[in-house]
């Protein structure tokens, strides 16, 4: 059904969830049908007829895809979780036609051997390298038997990763700390306790009712003054999903490692690096041990530090517990940086934060965002918004989903509804849409932002424009279809002005009496942003580590998944390790979310921001001509280079991790 709204929007107030089903039988049938139509062309293989028709063959199936899994993670129940299952599996039959289709390889093939010889532009040269190489991966170069063993793994990775997922939902979803006396919630700011009123209100309950969703769960360890408290969130969080989700783990993991040795490779972890820029487990181990050697100290001097400040406080432990270490390192903040969340969430009031960011975006990228109330969303906090360019021209629907929400995983991410391509030489233009889970507003205040949320605000917003800013012919190529660890570039360089005063001046302003924010506090702010840089250095390598520790297995891991984590992260831990908690079984990134043995990206590109963010400070932080030159090299080009090469473009030479560690105040420059 063409759609009638403005740039061919989603009729979101049109869909329904008995429409799912066959909807994706007919766009499974139709895309099967143009899958014939490429195999039974009697002309000779080449590009248009096989590759860039490959390439555009499925659009109505990606289209419905793009709908339904968005909304699956964003506002899901137990009937999307029914249908997923049931579609999961004949998504995986879809895929399998196509790259285990032989006439269709043998066509593929072709026109890849005969790659020198065409006059490919470089777009094209690598759509087909791509295309190629996406068959060998997935395993159209097997025996017939071998097709139907890989098949069968990749059905049950389907499932259980869709599983995964849900489990941890419904463990996030099933716990609730309910508060009656108000002596408990000593420590706690107003914002925290207001929202935590109207959700006990919600459920028709006197008192506070706390959960585990992040608006929550966050503030609630880093300010509760009760150490009870605080280890029974914590103990609720970091068990969650534990008995349904280590079968489910074990299993992954060897399913990945299987199918990876079927294709050749050692580990699941050097099959997907091949794809990467990475390369390699080396390169990956070498990089994550040379930060970590070099973090470690700075990790630990930070733990000492709040435990030595906790001691002088009264705390009586004989170390510092892990429920413990982000109130008293909130406490340690307060005293020796002057600087809280407290003080600053009246000045980021969510629509000024809004205004703020599109504002920057019409700085650098000369952007425009309009509101759009009469396009339909899939839930009423949804707002959608017309992207235009300095020239007045269409460039994108963006869509922004704030809040909270049962039917809403935790976490914060960006997504497309449609990519960008070219189609018969129309242009489609793409809808983005970010995902947050930022404190809805209550009776007695907005939506005020913690520092930390707006610089996810930010990291998101940076992936949209990724996503805004795309220009490319072929959808595989375009936005965020990158290298998983050159994606986070421009995520990550984003958050950079959360931190520059010339921005921050420019909107944060108290929201009750309109005072501009306070130089004095500004330059807390910056000072403080290095605060405990060390230890959460280590804290996000040891995600990276795990992951690595997970894929790299040659054989079926033996014991229990606690048990095999606990050893993994021992030589890193700067914190006890509690016996009943775990990060995998609740490991979303890496079991259900793309990110499986390549968790390491965030520091990758962490490294390549802090190098191209040194640009913007050369020339100023809104450099036209630095932010030209981001735009035209890395922001529009998507994948229709080699990652390596549009870094290279962009700045002109390699990046190194000391930027990085400079950037953290881990080290200095001579």
């Amino acid at each position: 059904m063409t759609s009638e709204l403005p740039f061919g929007a989603p009729m979101f107030d049109r869909i329904r969830k008995e429409h799912y089903l066959p909807a994706f039988e007919k766009a499974i049938a139709q895309a099967k049908e143009e899958v014939d139509a490429i195999v039974s062309n009697p002309e000779e293989p080449d590009f248009e007829n096989t590759i860039a028709a490959l390439e555009f063959s499925g659009a109505l199936l990606d289209d419905i895809c793009n709908i339904f899994f968005n909304l699956l993670e964003a506002d899901s129940d137990e009937q999307m979780q029914e249908i997923a299952e049931k579609v999961s599996p004949m998504l995986t039959g879809f895929s399998q036609y196509v790259s285990f289709n032989e006439a269709l390889f043998a066509r593929v093939k072709r026109v890849y051997e005969l790659r020198d010889s065409l006059d490919l532009e470089p777009d094209q040269r690598k759509l087909l390298e791509d295309s190629y190489k996406s068959f060998v991966r997935n395993g159209a170069d097997l025996d017939p038997e071998d097709k139907k063993t890989f098949g069968a793994y990749d059905e049950e990775l389907s499932l259980l990763s869709l599983q995964f997922g849900k489990n941890v939902l419904d463990a996030t979803n099933a716990f609730t700390l309910h508060l009656t006396d108000e002596k408990d919630l000593e420590g706690l700011p107003q914002f925290l306790r207001d929202a935590a009123a109207q959700a006990a209100s919600d459920k028709q309950l006197d008192g506070w009712l706390f959960d585990l969703t992040a608006p929550s769960y966050r503030p609630f360890m880093k300010y509760s003054a009760i150490s009870g408290l605080r280890k029974k969130m914590y103990m609720a969080y970091n068990t969650r999903a534990i008995e349904t989700n280590s079968p489910i783990v074990r299993r992954m993991v060897e399913l990945r490692r299987l199918k990876a040795a079927l294709l050749g490779f050692d580990s699941y972890a050097a099959f997907a690096l091949d794809d990467r820029m990475a390369g390699n487990e080396a390169v990956v181990n070498g990089f994550l041990d040379s930060l970590l050697a070099k973090s470690l100290p700075a990790a630990r001097r930070d733990v000492a530090e709040v435990f030595g400040f906790a001691r002088a406080g009264g705390y009586e432990e004989e170390s510092m517990q892990p429920w413990d270490f982000s109130y008293w390192s909130e406490q340690y903040k307060n005293v020796h940086h002057s600087v809280s969340d407290e003080m600053l969430k009246p000045y980021f009031r969510l629509e000024d934060c809004i205004e703020a960011v599109f504002g920057l975006a019409r700085t650098l990228y000369g952007l425009e965002f309009k509101p759009l109330d009469s396009v339909p969303v899939y839930q009423e906090d949804v707002r959608v918004y017309d992207v235009t360019d300095a020239a007045g021209c269409h460039k994108a629907l963006f869509y922004a989903d704030f809040f909270p929400r049962a039917s809403k995983r935790g976490g914060a991410w960006m997504t497309e509804f449609r990519g960008q391509s070219i189609v018969d030489s129309v242009e489609r233009r793409p809808f983005i849409s970010i995902v947050t889970n930022f404190t809805k507003p209550t009776p007695s205040a907005p939506s005020l932002l913690t520092h930390d949320e707006l610089v996810t605000f930010l990291h998101e917003f940076g992936h949209a424009l990724h996503g805004i800013l795309a220009e490319g012919r072929y959808p595989s190529q375009t936005g965020t279809n990158v290298a998983r660890d050159f994606v986070e570039l421009p995520s990550q360089i984003m958050e950079n002005w959360a931190f520059e005063p010339e921005w921050l001046n420019t909107f944060a302003r108290h929201y009750e009496t309109g005072e501009t924010i306070a130089s004095e506090l500004m330059e807390k702010v910056v000072e403080a942003k290095n605060f405990q840089a060390g230890y959460l250095q280590v804290r996000q390598l040891q995600f990276g580590i795990l992951d690595m520790a997970w894929h790299s297995l040659a054989a079926e891991p033996d014991g229990e998944v606690i048990d095999f984590e606990k050893k993994v992260l021992a030589p890193s831990s700067v914190l006890p390790s509690v016996s009943e908690c775990c990060i995998s079984t609740s490991f979303n990134h890496i079991f259900s979310g793309g990110y499986s043995a390549g968790y390491y990206s965030y520091k990758w590109a962490e490294v390549l921001e802090a190098d191209a963010f040194s640009l913007f400070k050369e020339k100023g932080i809104f450099s036209r001509e630095a932010a030209d030159a981001f735009r035209e090299c890395i922001l529009t080009r998507g994948s229709t280079r080699d990652e390596h090469e549009l870094y290279l473009a962009f700045r002109g030479r390699e990046p190194e991790i000391e930027a990085l560690l400079q950037k953290l105040g881990i080290i200095f420059p001579n």
